[in-house]
């Protein structure tokens, strides 16, 4: 089912009525709700890589290579993060995981929000755009001890720091796709919120979800390849639609 979101739409009291029996719940979120916070999208009209190539910023060659350089942009985008702050669809998340028995936030996006919003049972699978690890001996710091202020900023082992988030080319954390993976098998409401939904292996934890009998609720403005199995589809931006929903099922922001 598709279609523009209406509480007093009869078509929507499935949809209703599957949030309200939820007792375990999985979200997979992407750069979409955080676009409504003023973060750039990576994807689309004016995302982040149609102006710099992904190769040239975010893999360990180009570090390792020029590391001023890819500094200066994690740097730049630490900056425009510090004046981000979470948005109505971020909120509404974390309304809804202090009420729901078993509630698991998993994210495609490294910017800490969904923490800021007071969401307290986050995964990140990306990792967190707030954190330094060390390239030698793997310890992790927070960014605001550190900063680039033109040369790269070493570990107390003296090697070179790199931001805390997945790569091009790297692997997902492992206990952190692991927890994806669990959360996805075991829930009974799936909520696919913001994302294109064309990045493995965060897109398939739907269809793992829904192959395990969960429904699969998805909440982006543009369809996406999950649009046409999902069992509810509602065009519109998260920060629209959630505290809607919530509301809707009774829960208080």
């Amino acid at each position: 089912m598709s279609s523009q979101f209406d509480l007093t739409d009869p078509e929507n009291e499935a949809l209703l009525g599957s949030c309200r029996q939820a007792k375990r719940i999985a979200v997979l979120t992407g750069a979409g709700i955080s676009a409504e916070s003023g973060l750039a999208t990576f994807r689309g009209d004016g995302g982040i890589w149609s102006k710099f190539k992904p190769e040239e910023l975010a893999n360990m060659e180009a570090f390792l290579r020029n590391p001023e350089r890819v500094w200066e942009w994690y740097q730049y985008r630490r900056d425009v993060l510090d004046s981000a702050n979470p948005n109505p669809g971020h909120f509404a998340l974390a309304a809804w995981e202090r009420i729901c028995p078993e509630f698991s936030l998993i994210t495609q996006n490294v910017d800490g929000l969904h923490q800021a919003a007071g969401s307290t049972r986050v995964i990140e699978l990306h990792g967190n755009l707030k954190v330094n690890r060390c390239q030698s001996c793997g310890a992790e710091s927070d960014t605001e001890e550190i900063r680039f202020e033109g040369k790269v900023p070493k570990c107390g082992c003296g090697g070179m720091l790199r931001p805390g988030v997945v790569w091009f080319g790297e692997m997902l954390p492992e206990a952190a796709i692991r927890e994806a993976f669990q959360s996805s098998q075991t829930c009974d409401l799936f909520l696919v919120v913001g994302t294109s939904a064309v990045v493995y292996p965060a897109a398939s934890l739907p269809e793992i979800a829904k192959e395990s009998g969960a429904a699969v609720l998805e909440i982006n403005p543009e369809p996406t390849p999950i649009t046409r199995w999902a069992d509810f589809s509602i065009r519109g931006n998260a920060g629209d639609i959630l505290p809607q929903l919530v509301e809707a099922i009774s829960i208080k922001l």
